[in-house]
């Protein structure tokens, strides 16, 4: 299973309020965080879907079961971002995307997992001669490769657009 799979996501297992540092770095870089609350702590606040907390002492069992759970909620709601140099990362992959790519995705971002409409990526595409429709097809098929080892697919809407989202769902 590659690693870009929910159950592959590192987890940080953090003693609260013990490793507050390690809380805040695992803020600062977006890593999943189960804090484990010591005996008599008050419980933290929460402000990410990124962390959980659990408190000790905690069986094995649950701890995993308590992981899991975090895990799949990240993946659930995990969004692609594309940065101005033209890199496309989703949960722990990344692509360099070309300037053409660049601007179809950042149109079907700006509405991942919802239609965004032909026309709409018809001016993204770089000229308007000779036929459009048959260049916005070939530059999504393209795309189409590009992202797919992110975890990401272009579904086509007949008729309708695309749509950006995280492939099986």
């Amino acid at each position: 299973m590659s690693p870009n799979q929910p159950n592959q996501l590192p987890v940080e297992v953090v003693r609260w309020p013990v490793e507050a540092d390690a809380r805040d770095h695992c803020q600062r870089n977006g890593t999943l965080c189960l804090l484990v609350v010591e005996k008599g702590a008050p419980a933290p606040v929460l402000t990410d879907l990124r962390e959980d907390w659990v408190r000790a002492p905690v069986a094995h069992q649950d701890l995993t079961v308590r992981i899991a759970m975090l895990r799949a909620r990240a993946a659930r709601y995990a969004v692609p971002e594309l940065d101005t140099s033209g890199i496309l990362r989703f949960r722990t992959r990344s692509v360099v995307l070309s300037p053409t790519e660049r601007a179809l995705v950042a149109e079907l971002l700006r509405r991942f997992r919802a239609l965004t409409s032909r026309d709409e990526l018809l001016r993204c595409l770089p000229t308007r001669e000779g036929d459009t429709s048959n260049a916005l097809h070939l530059h999504i098929m393209r795309l189409r490769r590009r992202i797919e080892p992110l975890g990401l697919v272009i579904k086509t809407l007949w008729n309708q657009g695309y749509q950006l989202g995280p492939s099986g769902q």
